[in-house]
């Protein structure tokens, strides 16, 4: 066994509800995963949220801030977000603060899980920062509510490149422009040109449109027309929360928020404050979230030996929790990745 020669420094936000656990078990494997290939981490810990009010006054306590400008890479477990009151999604703040404008969500079968589509692999590419979800929402009148979408050539460019430049890196051969400019034709249209635009710098990539409705649709019907999914940030949170069921559910699939010089990779499913503390928790989208930490710090090798122990896990099917159909609990998962690696 290798000894540990690099040392990578991460933020670490546990979360809440099942956050703590998911995240413990994702760091155990990872430091695992680490000793075998010469690497190690740092965990710089810190909570956002109802717990961080709790202690600090504050729901994104100003050392998360820094810990993240500092170590410009983090792993966040779930936080809770209140639906119609309370504070604001620690989620888009983060990625608003940070500005981390591309909201990558792989989407591929694991080995083994039965679904009712087999094979899945494709790609969401979300614009991250602005849209709807830039939450500039105003009381015109005491009965009526108004919310602002705001879509910018810079945002809306910058996601396109993003999405064709991860293409033509990983022989990609087709991407799928989401929108609704039949309707929209300033704010979707803009988006539109602009994916156009970059679509022209890259003739190997066939480029197509797809209204977003339709999509939903051509999604069910037959989702191996995808190839990568290209869009805006509030249809690109709808569409991979569908696309997640195809392979399983969001408790499996990983998230990562990118930026010019800061990164966060999470889990996208929810908190689950119900089955906290129960050792019921599935940590496979965190981990694979980890992987795609690793990936982006360059620990190809960590992160496949990851990956590898974990496909392994899920083809068997003897140790797999509740929500695909095991009956093991999050540390019995746990060690049969460990065991694996």
């Amino acid at each position: 066994m290798k000894a540990a020669t690099r040392t990578h420094k991460i933020t670490l936000i546990p979360g809440d509800g099942i956050g703590p656990e998911v995240t413990a078990a994702t760091v155990s494997i990872l430091e695992a995963a680490g000793r075998a290939t010469g690497c190690s981490f740092e965990w710089d810990r810190h909570d956002a949220g109802a717990d961080a009010f709790a202690k600090t006054g504050e729901y994104i306590p100003q050392a998360l801030y820094d810990s993240v400008t500092q170590n410009k890479v983090a792993l966040k477990g779930p936080v809770t977000t209140p639906i119609g009151q309370g504070f604001s999604s620690i989620n888009v703040t983060l990625r608003k603060k940070f500005d981390l404008y591309a909201n990558f969500r792989p989407v591929k079968s694991l080995p083994g899980l039965k679904t009712n589509y087999p094979k899945i692999d494709l790609v969401i590419f979300r614009e991250n920062t602005e849209d709807l979800y830039a939450g500039l929402e105003l009381m015109v009148q005491p009965d009526v509510a108004q919310s602002l979408k705001i879509i910018t050539t810079k945002g809306s460019t910058r996601i396109a490149r993003a999405a064709f430049e991860y293409a033509r890196k990983h022989g990609r051969k087709k991407v799928h422009a989401i929108h609704k400019a039949n309707i929209m034709k300033l704010t979707d249209g803009l988006f539109l040109r602009c994916c156009k635009a970059v679509a022209a710098e890259f003739p190997e990539i066939q480029y197509m449109e797809h209204i977003v409705d339709n999509a939903c649709m051509q999604l069910v019907l037959n989702p191996y027309q995808y190839d990568i999914i290209l869009t805006e940030n509030l249809y690109g949170d709808i569409l991979s929360d569908l696309c997640s069921a195809f392979v399983g559910g969001l408790g499996l699939v990983p998230g990562a928020n990118i930026g010019a010089d800061a990164a966060i990779f999470e889990a996208v499913h929810g908190s689950a404050p119900d089955i906290a503390g129960q050792d019921k928790a599935n940590p496979t989208a965190l981990l694979q979230s980890a992987v795609l930490m690793l990936h982006h710090v360059g620990e190809a090798e960590t992160a496949g030996r990851i990956q590898k122990a974990l496909n392994h896990v899920y083809a068997e099917g003897r140790t797999l929790t509740r929500d695909v159909g095991g009956s093991a609990g999050t540390r019995a998962f746990t060690e049969a990745v460990l065991a694996e690696l």
